[in-house]
């Protein structure tokens, strides 16, 4: 854990169904911007149905695209597939000034995870050698940062209560045949807006922070 806890609130933006593109510039836009005393922000979203090939992704593992687009973005990982139904949070954290390094990131992110599922009695594990989350040797939640300037954007999605079936037009995250699953064939929790607040504490006190404040679309926003 880090010595010491950030003197400034961590901010949860809350941003509702977004298009993939315009959050992951904004994204950018945030962490090219930021400056020692901005402060470290997680964002919770839902997208439109969207494929989001990695730096490392392999054109083989987009097996069939359809009529889903598929956006290249900066992010580490190989293909994967965002729709309705999901949680996206993305971290836009300054890891220098938290002192941890992505390892320890990666680690943190995917332990809150597995917190929140044994919350609903999911028994739940990360594995060393494949981010992400996965429950019965099936993958549950995906994981891809970007870290620039010692800041990490990009982050998580969780399959809460979503169709499952683009995931069969891709390979995930680049391993064949890899099953796709959602919290709700486990439980009976199936609403994205309830998962998010009950993610939120565990990240707080995973990342060290005392003090939240919570926002609702982005600044100045225009829908």
């Amino acid at each position: 854990m880090t010595e010491q806890s950030p003197q400034q609130p961590i901010v949860y933006r809350y941003l509702g169904e977004r298009d993939y593109e315009r959050v992951w510039h904004a994204m950018q836009a945030y962490t090219d911007n930021r400056h020692a005393q901005s402060r470290d922000e997680i964002w919770f979203v839902e997208h439109p149905p969207v494929f989001t090939q990695g730096q490392a992704g392999k054109e083989e593992h987009m097996l069939f695209a359809g009529d889903i687009p598929v956006v290249k973005v900066d992010r580490g990982g190989q293909v994967t597939y965002h729709g309705p139904g999901q949680l996206v949070a993305y971290f836009l954290l300054d890891i220098k000034r938290l002192k941890i390094g992505v390892r320890e990131l990666v680690t943190r992110i995917e332990q809150s995870l597995v917190e929140l599922l044994a919350s609903y009695d999911i028994n739940a594990y990360p594995k060393a050698d494949a981010p992400g989350v996965y429950v019965d040797e099936k993958k549950i939640a995906s994981l891809g940062l970007r870290i620039r300037k010692g800041c990490s954007f990009h982050g998580l999605a969780l399959n809460v209560d979503m169709d499952l079936s683009p995931f069969k037009q891709i390979n995930p995250c680049g391993y064949a045949g890899l099953e796709m699953i959602q919290v709700s064939d486990y439980s009976n929790v199936d609403q994205v807006n309830r998962v998010q607040q009950d993610l939120m504490p565990i990240i707080t006190k995973l990342l060290d922070y005392s003090e939240v404040k919570e926002i609702t679309g982005f600044n100045n926003d225009e829908g």
